[in-house]
This record gives structure tokens, C-alpha cells and sequence, in this order.
């Protein structure tokens, strides 16, 4: 006889931290594995035919559905053009499925549409298919979407989502600042009755991810810093592996709007969600001149070598602090702030 679990399904499930890992292994992976769902990257790296295809799903259910700098609809097709290029792949092809609650403003829906055209016509992708449901009031939170997205992956990229060519003296970049995204929806909810100027990054950076690739072989792993922050992504770069990393924390840029509202909540800036940042390992003598050429894009104007991959602390990351001081970086630890993508 089965034994039923008892556990209930928290917020922090959905964080992108160690929580929502937990799920994954203790449900999904359980019962879908296989070889390649259990390479857990971004996006599954599929054969068809002699090809290489990304393909990658993921649902939007961001409360207010509309932000400073953008609205659930530039969240679903930037999100999901991310995934694709963050794993060396050109994407191509987005389908788009929306779950509208009854009552929801017909003129929102198509403010949310066009949004979504505009910003799949700047990445050079496709939305090619669909679903609409429609739900009673009250069963729903306006409008959910899910997006699934598929691009061709040129086979010398086979290996950045995994970060196997990761080697002792790589440099880790970040294309700019931190927690934009997490603090604007913040902002924008009047929960805490905060005023600020601050903008979501939400931006599709598979251009400037384009742009780096071709002035250099050397990028060994991408990943965008969503749920969980550029912190969680730092943790599962290096988890259970041979090398470690050191990030110095005043090379890393928070704008002083963001800041200010994270030390008045008690945030971290390290763990606090982005929409339009990814975080960059490359060869140490390719660094500066990768640096370069993302400087030359408007999403990577503001790039910055933060750190370093080191042979010291095995499986584990390390802050430099401003003050002298040294910490570990985690992954993020139950709940994030809710509903931010």
C-alpha cells in the first residue's frame, strides 16, 4: 500500500530556490526521468534528425500583471527567448497559451497581445501556435500565460547550459545591474505604499548573447538570474563540484533605488529576482574582450566582470563583502518575493 505524503505544496515551492529543487527531484524527476530531463538546464537539448534543438516551456502568473518597464505579456516572450539563447541557441519558434479569468478587461488582453508581437518581432522569433481558456471569476488571477519556445543549437554550443567546460580561472560576468525586476513589481503592488522610479529589466538578451558568441569560443556557461536571483544561480553553478567561486561584491552593480528599498525590507540584492540578466562564465583571456563587445549593447552597457572561478571551497560560493568581509552565497532559502514572473 502506498503511503500517502502529508506535505502541502508552500509558496516557496515556486521560488526558484531550494524549495522549488526539493519539488522537482521529489515529484517531477521522480516520475519523468530521463536522460534528458535529468540534465535540468534551462532548456532540454533535444536531437531531430542530424539537428540540435533547445526547446523550453514556462508559465507567467506575475502579480500586477502590468509594471514599470513592461506587463506579463514582455515577461512570457522575453523569459522564454532567454532560455533558448542562455543555452548557446538561436531561437525561433514560441507557442502561447493563456488561462483568462472571466471578466478580465478586453482592451488589458489586447494591450498584453501587442506587447507580445512587439517584443517577438525585436527578439526575431515567431509565436506560431496557441491555446485560450477561460475560467469562472474567481478562479483565476486574471490572466496566466505559458509560453514554449524552440531554437537550433549550433553543436560547438552543446556544452555551455551545462557549464562542462568549466575551468579554474574562468571570469564570471553579469550584463548589469541586479534585482530591477523583483523591487519594481514591489513597487508597483502599493502593498507598502512605496514610490520609486525603479523599471524591470525585462528585455530579450538573445542579440547581445548573439553578439559574444561570435567574438569568442570562450564562453563556457550562461544562465539567466530569474527566480532565486544571480545568488541561486551562482550556488547551482558550482554544487557538488571540484572548484569553487569568489565574487566581489563591489563589482557587482545595484542600482541606488534598488538598494535603498532592499536595505529598508531587509533584501538581499544577490537574491531578489531579474528578468534581464544572465550570468556569464568565460575564458580568462577572452574576459575583457567579451566585456567589450557586450558593452556595445544597450542590455549590456552597464557588463562587469564580478568574479572568478577558484580551486578553493569546492562546491561552494563566496562573497567578498564591501566591508572586508567574507560570505557564502546559498541558494535562495523558502519564499521569495510572490508572484514576480
Amino acid at each position: 500500500m502506498k503511503t500517502k505524503n502529508k506535505e502541502s505544496i508552500l509558496l516557496g515551492h515556486g521560488s526558484g530556490g531550494k524549495l522549488s529543487h526539493d519539488l522537482i527531484d521529489k515529484v517531477f524527476v521522480k516520475h519523468f526521468s530521463n536522460p534528458i530531463l535529468s540534465v535540468q538546464t534551462d532548456s532540454a537539448i533535444v536531437s531531430l534528425g542530424q539537428s540540435k534543438l533547445a526547446f523550453t516551456t514556462d508559465s507567467f502568473v506575475v502579480d500586477p500583471i502590468f509594471f514599470p518597464g513592461g506587463n506579463i505579456g514582455k515577461l512570457a516572450v522575453c523569459g522564454t527567448v532567454n532560455d533558448l539563447a542562455v543555452s548557446g541557441a538561436s531561437p525561433l519558434f514560441i507557442s502561447s497559451a493563456f488561462i483568462i479569468e472571466e471578466g478580465f478587461s478586453m482592451d488589458a488582453l489586447e494591450e498584453i497581445s501587442e506587447t507580445m508581437a512587439i517584443e517577438a518581432k525585436k527578439a526575431g522569433v515567431e509565436i506560431v501556435t496557441g491555446d485560450t481558456k477561460v475560467v469562472n471569476k474567481g478562479k483565476c488571477d486574471k490572466v496566466f500565460i505559458n509560453t514554449s519556445g524552440i531554437g537550433i543549437l549550433d553543436k560547438k554550443y552543446l556544452n555551455i547550459s551545462t557549464g562542462e567546460n568549466i575551468e579554474i580561472g574562468d571570469k564570471i560576468i553579469v550584463n548589469g545591474s541586479i534585482g530591477d525586476h523583483g523591487m519594481a513589481i514591489l513597487s508597483a503592488r502599493n502593498e507598502l505604499n512605496l514610490r520609486s522610479n525603479i523599471e524591470s529589466d525585462c528585455a530579450c538578451l538573445n542579440h547581445l548573447i548573439k553578439d559574444a558568441l561570435e567574438v569568442s569560443d570562450e564562453i563556457k556557461f550562461m544562465r539567466d538570474a530569474t527566480r532565486g536571483g544571480i545568488a541561486t544561480v551562482l550556488s547551482e553553478l558550482v554544487k557538488d563540484k571540484n572548484y569553487g567561486l569568489v565574487v566581489d561584491e563591489d563589482s557587482v552593480f545595484v542600482n541606488e533605488n534598488v538598494r535603498g528599498i532592499c536595505e529598508m525590507l531587509g533584501f538581499d540584492p544577490f537574491y531578489v529576482a531579474n528578468e534581464g540578466k544572465i550570468i556569464m562564465v568565460v575564458g580568462k583571456d577572452d574576459a575583457d574582450k567579451i566585456l567589450s563587445k557586450m558593452k556595445e549593447n544597450q542590455f549590456g552597457k552597464d557588463a562587469a566582470i564580478i568574479g572568478e572561478i577558484t580551486d578553493k571551497h569546492h562546491g561552494k560560493g563566496w562573497i567578498n563583502t564591501e566591508i572586508g568581509g567574507k560570505r557564502i552565497i546559498d541558494m535562495l532559502s523558502g519564499e521569495q518575493l510572490p508572484r514576480i514572473c
